[in-house]
């Protein structure tokens, strides 16, 4: 059985730091698209970054409202998702959450359908 767990969310301030960890168990890392997707109170979720597997050095992207601050990486290794958050905002707060679908050369195109539980990021002024 597929399942991600998220780990790393918390509170910081303005223009701090954190670094999410999703690690995924029950099948075969390499073969799926992953991404990073975030939901605020009383919006929709939205994508944050996607990373695809299909080229030996990964091919990543990331939204307008994250790009230069945050980035998707991985560790096949230890079956590992990681998305490092810098000069964090207030409007990056939400609960964000680690995604699993069919691997794909453009991740953004995907489907996903695997996700694990989230983890909370406040970002206070």
């Amino acid at each position: 059985q597929v399942q991600l767990m998220e780990s790393g969310g918390g509170s910081v301030q303005a223009g701090g730091s954190l670094r999410l960890s999703c690690v995924a168990s029950g099948y075969r890392y390499s073969r799926y698209c992953m991404a990073w997707f975030r939901q605020a109170p009383g919006k929709e979720r939205e994508r944050v970054a996607t990373l695809s597997s299909l080229s030996s050095n990964g091919r990543t992207s990331s939204e307008d409202s994250v790009k230069g601050r945050f980035t998707i990486s991985e560790d096949n290794a230890k079956n590992t998702l990681y998305l490092e958050m810098n000069s964090l905002k207030p409007e990056d707060t939400a609960m964000y959450y680690c995604a699993a679908g069919p691997l794909a050369t453009d991740c953004r195109r995907v489907v996903f359908g695997v996700w694990g539980q989230g983890t909370q990021v406040t970002v206070s002024l």
